[in-house]
């Protein structure tokens, strides 16, 4: 493992996870998160769709307190998705609770946790939209569709080498992402396919999976 700097250690750790993406994708990728991001806070001053439905029922596992210990890496990057994307601003102050729970799970070494922040907040509304989504009784939650090791894996180790420690695992996670409120007195919904990676150490490391980094939201390794 490297010593962690604020700047070169970050672009070192990119340059690792995306080492089997061309630069015109990686490129185009962050484009497409740009004009993403816009819409997500959009989204989000609304409270929910545009079209008004009955709004369904969040699942069990949505509605209780998801554990973070696991040394299973497909178990871990199940509860992380469901720790980022299920909140509900009736229930919660803020979004940083969301943020501390998962940095709770950061890597111990400390060395991707400055990044790993900023890559949560890329997923949550901001502390300013908060209350606006309160006003609207807006929830969220996601529904695990897939869990799988992305092809691209296997490059980005073999050009790593020894750079990361036993145990390093990306593992992509497709789902429906849910989203229900009151708009103008009306219960609405939205739903919106999303993708993303989760970048994990897991065993012989650690015996429990501690979280690393989390890709862009919709531009995971394929």
């Amino acid at each position: 493992m490297w010593t962690w700097n604020p700047e070169i250690n970050d672009v070192k750790w990119r340059r690792l996870l995306v080492a089997a993406l061309a630069a015109m994708l990686l490129l185009g990728a962050i484009a497409t998160y740009s004009l993403l991001a816009n819409r997500h806070q959009s989204d989000g001053t609304r409270g929910a769709g545009d079209e008004p439905t009955a709004p369904p029922t969040p699942s069990a596992e949505a509605q209780t307190n998801v554990s973070l210990r696991a040394s299973d890496a497909e178990t871990f990057a199940q509860g992380v998705a469901e720790v980022l994307f299920d909140w509900d601003t009736q229930e919660m102050t803020t979004p940083t609770s969301t943020t501390e729970l998962l940095v709770a799970v950061a890597d111990p070494t400390g060395e991707s946790s400055a990044g790993l922040v900023a890559d949560i907040a890329n997923y949550l509304p901001t502390e300013e939209i908060w209350p606006r989504l309160r006003k609207y009784e807006t929830r969220q939650w996601i529904e695990v569709t897939s869990i799988e090791v992305p092809d691209q894996w296997a490059i980005a180790l073999q050009q790593a080498g020894d750079e990361l420690a036993p145990g390093t695992v990306a593992l992509t996670v497709r789902g429906v992402r849910h989203r229900s409120g009151v708009w103008e007195g009306e219960g609405v919904t939205s739903e919106h396919d999303v993708a993303f990676t989760v970048f994990a150490v897991c065993a012989p490391t650690y015996p429990e999976c501690h979280l690393l980094r989390l890709s862009r939201l919709d531009d995971p390794l394929e």
